[in-house]
């Protein structure tokens, strides 16, 4: 089974979501390295998505879906209004997070996402 830390960055009741080329939108994240923490790959993998840096990651929950287990945390974020996409991300969004539904995203982006909107 994968392992990978999935990220949330909620700002004003919108979620960064980001997008590889030819694929649907996701949490930034990615898998988590032999040898780092969790938390640390979710640091290391937001930075290396998006350019932004995290102040602190609040552990959520875990995921098992697809053959993945999503270690999941919330960033707190230095640098917000800083964030483009980097690396093999071709478009990062700020979408409604009421409205992600509405996207072609992964069933287990849609799963965090409704656990996320219900612990606001």
């Amino acid at each position: 089974m994968k392992v990978r830390a999935t990220i949330i960055c909620e700002q004003d009741r919108h979620i960064l979501l980001v997008r590889k080329p030819r694929c649907r939108w996701n949490l930034p994240g990615g898998k988590v390295e032999p040898g780092e923490t969790r938390a640390d790959a979710a640091t290391r993998e937001l930075e290396e998505e998006t350019g932004l840096l995290a102040d602190g990651m609040l552990y959520l929950m875990e995921l098992e879906a697809g053959g993945t287990r999503h270690h999941v945390y919330e960033a707190s974020v230095l640098n917000i209004d800083e964030v483009r996409p980097q690396n093999e991300i071709i478009d990062c969004i700020w979408h409604p997070l009421n409205a992600v539904q509405n996207l072609s995203v992964s069933e287990a982006t849609l799963q965090i996402v409704r656990a996320f909107q219900r612990r606001l």
